[in-house]
C-alpha cells in the first residue's frame, strides 16, 4: 500500500490543492449518511490518496460534498442504479462503477450487471485500473 500512495503522491497531477482529504470524523459522517460501514481499506483509499488527481480514473473522494466523486452522491447514483446496497461505489467510469464488497473485494458493474470479482482488495484496483488504466471490456 505504501509504495502505491507513493506514486500516487509522484503522479498528483493536482498542483493546486483542490482536494482535501478527510479526517476519521468526517468518513463516520459519510458512513452514518449512507447507512454503510466503509471497508478498512476504503478507508485508507480515501485517508491518504482520495485529494489525487491522476488520468481518467477519479475514485470517490470525502471531503467536498460539491464535487463529482462525492462518496455519498456516487453511492446514490449507483444504489439507484440497481448496485446492490451492500456494495459501495469507489469509482464511476463513464455509466459504470467499481464497487467495494464488505470482505474488500472490487468488482465492476457494467450495463445494470454485477461482474465477477476482479480484485482481491482496492490496493490491486489502485494499481491495475487507476495507475495503470487496466479498464475492463465493457463487453462480457
Amino acid at each position: 500500500m505504501n509504495e502505491l500512495v507513493d506514486e500516487l503522491r509522484e503522479k498528483n497531477e493536482d498542483r493546486f490543492g483542490s482536494v482535501e482529504l478527510p479526517d476519521l470524523d468526517l468518513l463516520v459522517e459519510i458512513e452514518e449518511q449512507i447507512l454503510i460501514s466503509l471497508p478498512k481499506e476504503l478507508k485508507e483509499l480515501l485517508l491518504n490518496v482520495s485529494d489525487v488527481i491522476y488520468g481518467s480514473i477519479e475514485p470517490v473522494t470525502a471531503s467536498d460534498p460539491q464535487l463529482h466523486t462525492y462518496l455519498p452522491e456516487v453511492a446514490a447514483v449507483a444504489w439507484d442504479q440497481g448496485v446492490p446496497r451492500e456494495f459501495i461505489p469507489i469509482c464511476q467510469y463513464r455509466d459504470n462503477f467499481f464497487l467495494v464488497s464488505q470482505e474488500g473485494d472490487v468488482s465492476y458493474w457494467v450495463d445494470g450487471e454485477m461482474h465477477e470479482k476482479e480484485w482481491d482488495s482496492i490496493w490491486n484496483w489502485v494499481d491495475d485500473v487507476w495507475l495503470n488504466g487496466n479498464i475492463p471490456e465493457q463487453t462480457y
